[in-house]
């Protein structure tokens, strides 16, 4: 089993814990989750953003590294949840991801003077 896939399982295990079967059966239940989690990363964000010395005002603020990572870490676990909230397998989102990936460099080869919703369609 590859990291990814071992992540999965994982925050599958701890989701069903806590009382959450992903991915929910209704359109209405997923829509509420995707509220969940997006709302939840949205304060992750912001925990992570106190990490670092962001108040130029300021001169007691300290970059603390450490908490920086474990905010990743907790973006990282909704993140999960939200794909599976959308059905998404690893390897689904390693495939879009290989996808947007490729998008993203062909936006910057080709100067991204121009938006294009239409590149992203096919992910």
């Amino acid at each position: 089993m590859d990291k990814l896939e071992e992540i999965f399982r994982m925050q599958d295990a701890l989701n069903k814990r806590i009382g959450v079967n992903l991915p929910p059966p209704t359109d209405e239940e997923k829509a509420k989750w995707i509220l969940n989690y997006t709302r939840a990363m949205q304060q992750e964000t912001a925990e992570l953003i106190d990490s670092v010395p962001w108040k130029w005002w300021a001169k007691y603020q300290k970059f603390d590294e450490q908490n920086a990572k474990v905010e990743v870490v907790d973006l990282f676990h909704f993140l999960v949840s939200l794909a599976q909230t959308l059905g998404m397998t690893p390897d689904d989102v390693y495939q879009a991801y290989l996808k947007k990936n490729a998008v993203n460099h062909q936006r910057q080869e080709s100067g991204y003077v121009k938006k294009d919703e239409a590149d992203s369609k096919h992910i």
